[in-house]
């Protein structure tokens, strides 16, 4: 996703308010995380200081979704990120994080669509072109966050409907194996 757009401005006011620029009101943290999650890129700034606040509120926002559960960092993770503070590696981690991430953002977008011009003898079976467009359906789902995508609001349904769908897709995945091994 090319970023063409400038980032969008958030001011801090004394009050601890955050204003959006563009639309002129005050938005949340939440409304932030789903400006990321839409693909557009924030600054925030303290309106007195001029001191950009944007590392400090991203970090917020990490640590608001993980203390709900939302775990995405192991604990290995974070003691590491926690213990290179400390020691020369501080300088390399974060080239290393933004190449991981990169990499992994060009893999996802390089795996959906080379899965959807796939040329495999899976292709000619009944059923195929269904458990494609249900497998990219799950990936799309499941790196939203990682790839601009919009957040959608998780309801009990919607779960079900997901674990059912999984449930779908794994039969469907085991009846294609099944029928892969007897050509």
């Amino acid at each position: 996703m090319a970023k063409t757009e400038e980032p969008l401005l958030i001011k801090r006011y004394a009050s601890r308010r955050l204003y959006n620029t563009e639309t002129s009101d005050y938005v949340t943290l939440d409304d932030i995380a789903g400006f990321i999650r839409a693909g557009r890129d924030v600054r925030i700034i303290d309106l007195k200081t001029g001191d950009d606040l944007t590392r400090q509120y991203l970090l917020q926002i990490i640590a608001e979704h993980e203390s709900r559960g939302e775990t995405m960092l192991p604990v290995a993770v974070l003691t590491d990120l926690v213990r290179s503070y400390a020691t020369q590696a501080q300088s390399v981690i974060p080239q290393f994080l933004s190449a991981s991430f990169e990499m992994m953002r060009e893999g996802q977008e390089k795996f959906i669509e080379n899965f959807g011009t796939m040329s495999s003898p899976m292709k000619g079976l009944p059923g195929f072109e269904a458990l494609q467009a249900q497998q990219q359906a799950f990936l799309k789902a499941m790196m939203q966050g990682w790839s601009g995508g919009k957040e959608e609001k998780s309801e009990a349904p919607a779960d079900e409907d997901a674990a059912e769908e999984l449930k779908k897709i794994k039969r469907q995945l085991a009846e294609l194996q099944e029928k892969l091994s007897e050509l």
